[in-house]
């Protein structure tokens, strides 16, 4: 019961930070030079009168300050717009969110399943051949934009044609079988995955092999060690529970930060989801687009960082007082 009503207060204090993102991005937005209307101005056979209809359909002829209150109680309604193609928002986001939850999902699983163990491993084996050459690795991790590692990596795809480019399936997905469309969508997802997933993996293993070594210096450990306990208890019963909960904590700036790193990714792999969707609809200063897809970027990081909060009360009860 505490933890629901943990959970419902938590709820009520994200609604002024969506407020408050929601003013933020719509005011920079709005008062960028970017014209949404650019691309049918340089278009000869549109006339004024058209340029004049498109302008009031996008409310770009009210103030700005009419514009976000037009805005705010349309989304509220759940009416979430129309792009400035004539398309549906909710439409669109619903194309692409599933899809952005899928590549989140693989990256934060292949990170942490992979991440941990060897953050472990260079701990108990501080200082040997295997520690510094992991520390090599993921220092070279960390230090290569994911923009031109995504450029390699899609240059040796063209090349050998081994990984397929852009989309999410084939064209004759609908015509496979459940375990080939499964292999299908994994064909698909490795090259993303891959960039995503080397970066985030090398400041987890970072962060898992300090937060290890300070723990396994700590006085309950050598305590535990001295009461004659075997060594997976005190590394995996006593270490690993508190040397785990900061990186918990950070589960929830993952989501964000994969979604904002995300973004690049997915436009040079083409890929369908909700990064490339915000970096396009910026560039065309798509205001429903933008808007709608920074509010559900908002909204999956107050998750995450809901999520986070709830998994440390579960692994460390000192939490719940």
């Amino acid at each position: 019961m505490k933890i629901l009503k943990y959970i419902f207060k938590r709820i009520l204090q994200t609604i002024p930070l969506l407020i408050i993102v929601s003013i933020i991005s719509f005011f920079i937005i709005r008062l960028s030079p970017v014209d949404p209307l650019a691309e049918l101005r340089l278009n000869p056979s549109v006339s004024q009168e058209t340029l004049q209809k498109e302008a009031e359909r996008l409310g770009l002829d009210k103030p700005v300050i009419v514009q976000y209150g037009l805005w705010a109680k349309s989304f509220l309604k759940g009416d979430l717009g129309i792009t400035s193609n004539g398309e549906k928002v909710s439409v669109k986001l619903k194309e692409r969110i599933p899809n952005t939850l899928l590549l989140t999902v693989v990256v934060i699983f292949l990170t942490w399943i992979v991440g941990i163990p060897l953050g472990i491993l260079a701990a108990l084996k501080w200082k040997s051949p295997f520690d510094r050459i992991l520390t090599v690795l993921t220092s070279i991790g960390m230090a290569i934009p994911s923009f031109f590692f995504a450029v390699l990596l899609l240059i040796f795809a063209v090349r050998t044609g081994w990984f397929p480019v852009g989309g999410l399936t084939s064209p004759n997905f609908a015509d496979m079988g459940l375990i080939s469309q499964i292999k299908d969508i994994a064909h698909h997802l490795f090259l993303p995955v891959t960039v995503l997933f080397t970066i985030s993996l090398a400041g987890l293993q970072r962060q898992m092999r300090a937060n290890m070594l300070d723990v396994l210096d700590s006085d309950y450990v050598k305590f535990a060690r001295a009461k004659g306990l075997s060594e997976f208890k005190v590394i995996y019963k006593h270490a690993l529970r508190n040397a785990v909960n900061p990186l918990i904590t950070l589960l929830g700036f993952e989501f964000a930060g994969l979604l904002s790193g995300a973004a690049l990714t997915e436009y040079v792999f083409q890929y369908p989801g909700l990064g490339r969707l915000i970096l396009e609809a910026v560039l065309k200063s798509d205001i429903n687009l933008v808007m709608a897809s920074l509010m559900m970027g908002a909204a999956m990081l107050i998750a995450g960082n809901l999520l986070a909060d709830i998994l440390l009360i579960i692994t460390d009860p000192r939490v719940k007082t």
